[in-house]
């Protein structure tokens, strides 16, 4: 399987294998030997792994077929908000990783939405099909997957221009100061954990989430964030840094229980949801808005909180 990979303005002074274990969900040290196997080359030739990439570079990535993994199609419950045949629009649910992935081989939302659809375009990335950005595994809430690669351009040329519409709801720890705000700091790879983002990392791209409060609970806070930008991980690590983490949330804050006046209120994941996904359907230019509700297991929690408040 070969994956063409282009490289941003954002990405260049990154070396090659810290490039292509960002870009394409591979671990560094699995890129390394590609790449002294002569099966990642850049522009066309042969690269070393400390190589320092340029805008406009293309890295072509050549997987070896036995450790190629098919997409199989599943017949997994998924909520389907929207179709037509050129893209869908889901509501991912809890515990669900979108595409394949080492440890991940089944189960995925792309095996989901294969069995439903019957389709997905061509081009994405390895076992990344149609995928246009994504959620993490214990995020919730609205996604887009192209079904057509004219409308998998079309959507990536959304996302990057950022004229994509995204809004969160979250419970993060403890309370604000002020009722809105934005956060504005530089998100990378950690140099200390791989699979970790951090906002001290040394190579950081531009990442902006501003938020507003919509009830305070004392010990926590439900607030909506709006996305200015797509960094993995960013509404996670920007309240993280900014010390009020995302309540459930055992990779960035260690909040999953709370002890309140002798009340115990357990998070069972990260109480992240995405709630509002907007964007012009990349064929017809037609605005499209799609809504998620709050899942059930933030709304219980939600109402331990209010019923230490009430």
């Amino acid at each position: 399987m070969k994956e063409i990979l282009r490289v941003s303005e954002e990405d260049s002074g990154k070396r090659l294998d810290v490039f292509v274990a960002d870009s394409a969900s591979l671990t560094r040290s699995r890129v390394q030997k590609l790449i002294e196997e002569g099966l990642i080359t850049v522009n066309g030739l042969s690269a070393t792994s400390s190589r320092r990439m340029v805008a406009d570079d293309e890295v072509s990535i050549q997987l070896p077929q036995e450790q190629e993994m098919q997409l199989v199609a599943e017949d997994i419950p998924l909520k389907i908000l929207y179709k037509d045949d050129y893209l869908a629009v889901v509501d991912k649910p809890a515990g669900m990783v979108v595409y394949p992935s080492a440890g991940h081989n089944s189960g995925t939302l792309l095996n989901a939405l294969l069995f439903q659809t019957g389709r997905l375009a061509n081009i994405g990335g390895p076992l990344r099909n149609g995928v246009v950005h994504r959620l993490d595994k214990d995020t919730t809430g609205v996604m887009v997957v192209a079904l057509d690669d004219a409308a998998y351009h079309g959507l990536v040329e959304q996302f990057k221009e950022r004229t994509i519409s995204r809004k969160y709801v979250a419970l993060v720890y403890g309370s604000f100061k002020e009722e809105s705000g934005e956060i504005s700091l530089g998100i990378g790879r950690s140099s200390a954990d791989r699979k970790k983002m951090s906002t001290k990392a040394k190579i950081k791209k531009t990442a902006v989430t501003s938020w507003r409060e919509l009830k305070r609970y004392g010990i926590a806070t439900l607030i909506e964030a709006k996305l200015a930008t797509g960094r993995t991980h960013q509404i996670r690590v920007h309240f993280a840094d900014i010390g009020h983490s995302v309540l459930g949330d055992d990779t960035y804050g260690n909040k999953k229980v709370i002890n309140v006046h002798r009340h115990r209120i357990e998070f069972p994941r990260q109480m992240l949801h995405a709630k509002k996904l907007g964007f012009a359907h990349p064929v017809t230019g037609k605005y499209m808005e799609f809504r998620s509700p709050i899942p059930e297991d933030m709304q219980a929690c939600i109402r331990e909180l209010e019923k230490l408040y009430e």
